[in-house]
Parts: structure tokens; C-alpha cells; sequence
């Protein structure tokens, strides 16, 4: 297989970033990704000179959007900005020439009814205008999330389907998320193409926690409780591009990239 890997990297100089590492690709925030300030593009020629520079080298550009959004709640004090705040990215996503904005799935309260938050997500993609690929990403932890079980993807699903601009959304698998969130890594991919039809991106991390955890926290690759072979099985089978949000700098993401590379 043709693999395309990058990092999570900081977004000041993404270029450069991605040739420290021999990345095809690169994935950042724009902006405060525990903020509703809105997306601000720090690289030093701009928006215009980010989308050329990074076209010129060959490099694909991933928006992630902040963490904070949460399309899903019944709160409007949290639902109506996230959705603000999900079309700037989405805008300024588009501006750069990313290829894609990645988002997480969200979640309703303890005493809310999960059917409302499928059927906000599809309110989110009517409401939204989208100018590139949106890709839901599977979340960890919580009783209540929008996508850390598997059948709760396939209502997410079943709910956005029903929306305008359907087929602009598309899915992001994280395997520290689907490993900490109780997913069989070794049916996975099959489980999450049954309910979405397709896998868009593979967010490829290690994780510090047992299984079904509920625990997001990420390690690199081999140091963490995922066994080698499935992590590797994930990346081969969903023939997707390949995101490390892996700790560390350029010398433990090329690290990472070898490790991951050896066992395809």
C-alpha cells in the first residue's frame, strides 16, 4: 500500500513542520482549540500563501477543529456558538486548501435523550455550509457521547443522511479513541464501513489506557496498551491517509512513522 502519514503539528509553520518529518501530510488547529474565538491562521504568508506553499510541496493540509465544539448538546449556550464556530473553521479550513476538517462527536446531558442529539447533528449539517470534507472523528469516553459506540456512529449516521450536504461528511477513526472507548480493534474498520460506508482518515495513536477505559490519553506508538499488530491491521485495512497525534517533536514522529512503517 501507498501510505500517506503525517503528525499533529503546531500551525505556525505546518511546511516545515511536515519536512522535518518526511510527512505527506500535516494536521493542526487554527487557533484555541479550548476557545470560541474563532480561527486565526498564523503561518507568515497568510491563508493564500499557506494553500500555495503547501500545494507547491506536495504537502496535504488537515484542519482540526477545536475541541469544544459540541453540535450535539441540548444546550443552546454551548450548541448555537459551536455551530458558529464550526462554519469559521469550516470557512478558514477551505481558505488554506485543507483536505479536510475533523470535528468531534459531542454529546447531550445525563438527563437529555440521545434521539435529540442524532437529530442535532443533522440540524448542524443543514445549518452549516460546506466548502470541504467535514469528518467526524469516534470519541473515547463518556455515557452519553455521540460516537464512542459503535451503534450510536451508525444513528449519527442514519440522522446526517437525512441532511442536505450529506455527502461532504466523512469519518476520521482515531485508535487510541476506539481501543479506551471499549471498539474491537480487530473488527473495526469492517465495524465502522458497515455504519458510515467509508473511512476518510485514521487517527493512528498508542494509548496509556486499557481497553474500554473510557481514558483519551495518547502515547506513542508501541509504548501503550494497544497490541502492535492490531494498530498496524487498523492502517493497513482502512487504506486511509494516517494522522500520529503522537507526543513529541519531529524525532519521535519520524520515530513513530518507522515503527508503523515496519509492521506494513
Amino acid at each position: 500500500m501507498t501510505l500517506r502519514l503525517g503528525a499533529h503539528i503546531d500551525q505556525t509553520d505546518p511546511v516545515g513542520e511536515a519536512a522535518a518529518r518526511d510527512a505527506d501530510l500535516v494536521q493542526f488547529f487554527l487557533g484555541d482549540p479550548q476557545g470560541y474565538k474563532g480561527p486565526e491562521v498564523r503561518y507568515a504568508g497568510g491563508a493564500d500563501g499557506l494553500r500555495d506553499d503547501a500545494s507547491a510541496a506536495g504537502i496535504d493540509l488537515y484542519v482540526h477543529a477545536p475541541y469544544i465544539v459540541n453540535v450535539a448538546t441540548t444546550n443552546n449556550r454551548i450548541r448555537i456558538p459551536s455551530r458558529k464556530l464550526l462554519q469559521k473553521h469550516v470557512d478558514a479550513a477551505a481558505e488554506i486548501g485543507a483536505k479536510g476538517l475533523i470535528v468531534h462527536g459531542g454529546h447531550v446531558g445525563s438527563e437529555d435523550e440521545l434521539a435529540t442529539g442524532f437529530d442535532n447533528w443533522r440540524k448542524a449539517i443543514e445549518a452549516t455550509d460546506l466548502k470541504l470534507p467535514l469528518l467526524i472523528e469516534n470519541t473515547a469516553g463518556g455515557d452519553h457521547a455521540m460516537t464512542r459506540h459503535l451503534d450510536r456512529i451508525a444513528r449519527v449516521w442514519e440522522a446526517i443522511a437525512a441532511a442536505e450536504g450529506s455527502e461532504m461528511v466523512g469519518f476520521c477513526l482515531d485508535t487510541c479513541h476506539a481501543h479506551a472507548g471499549g471498539n474491537d480493534l480487530a473488527t473495526v474498520v469492517d465495524d465502522v464501513r458497515r455504519v458510515t460506508g467509508r473511512i476518510d482518515l485514521v487517527h493512528c495513536n498508542d494509548s496509556r489506557d486499557d481497553f474500554d477505559s473510557g481514558a483519551d490519553r495518547h502515547t506513542s506508538l508501541g509504548a501503550g496498551r494497544i497490541d502492535p499488530d492490531l494498530l498496524a491491521a487498523v492502517v493497513r485495512d482502512a487504506g486511509a491517509p494516517v494522522v500520529c497525534e503522537t507526543p513529541g517533536g519531529a524525532d519521535e514522529h519520524r520515530a513513530d512513522f518507522t515503527w508503523l512503517r515496519d509492521r506494513l
